[in-house]
């Protein structure tokens, strides 16, 4: 209570926190691009640390090489990973999804025309 005139305390109680503000697609794609960098170097430093013990994780992964490259720098995905995700996720994914959905759309529409029907026999 000394730090802090009761006026300024009634205020901020009243106004509640502010909601956060949210990203735009390009500040949320780049944040991600941002925070996996970082994390990969943390990664490689924590396995180029002493402490780390290098035969034990390599001996339980499919591809030590592969491991022993992400450690020295190379990229952690391959460029056949890179393709899969891109067809997957990717630009030309959206145009199929929203194909689908479309088409999933008017099949709806089928099944509500055919119990209307069949409400109209029972009734």
């Amino acid at each position: 209570n000394w730090c802090c005139p009761p006026g300024r305390r009634v205020q901020s109680s009243k106004s509640g926190p502010t909601p956060p503000r949210l990203l735009s697609e390009e500040e949320y794609r780049l944040q991600g691009e941002v925070e996996t960098q970082k994390a990969l170097a943390e990664l490689r430093s924590v396995c180029k640390s002493p402490e780390f013990s290098a035969w034990t994780t390599v001996s339980r992964i499919q591809s030590p090489k592969r491991f022993a490259d992400f450690v020295g720098g190379a990229s952690h995905v391959t460029p056949n990973e890179v393709s899969a995700h891109e067809q997957e996720f990717g630009l030309a994914s959206l145009c199929i999804d929203e194909q689908l959905f479309e088409e999933d759309d008017d099949e709806d529409d089928g099944d509500e025309e055919e119990e209307n029907v069949y409400d109209s026999f029972a009734g």
